[in-house]
């Protein structure tokens, strides 16, 4: 994915993982699996150029309701 190999936030060992990463976009909200580099030990993750462009097209989706390729898995509620 990279060739950087310590976290730039604390210099710990990043692993490439498969994360979820919740996105918003106006009232709607997505969930997308991705690979990142996560640092083990301080959770920090970071993503390709390309990932980034991706979830900024998937928050302008959500924001106008552009849902309709999209799979629902649930109902989100707002408390308090």
């Amino acid at each position: 994915m990279s060739e950087l190999n310590k976290c730039p936030i604390c210099g710990g060992e990043l692993v490439e993982k498969e994360v979820e990463k919740l996105l918003k976009g106006g009232s709607n909200t997505a969930v997308v699996r991705v690979k990142a580099l996560v640092c083990t030990r301080c959770g920090e993750r970071l993503y390709t150029a390309a990932t980034v462009r991706r979830f900024e097209q998937i928050r302008r989706k959500l924001a106008r309701q552009d849902v309709a390729d999209f799979r629902p898995i649930g109902q989100f509620f707002q408390v308090g």
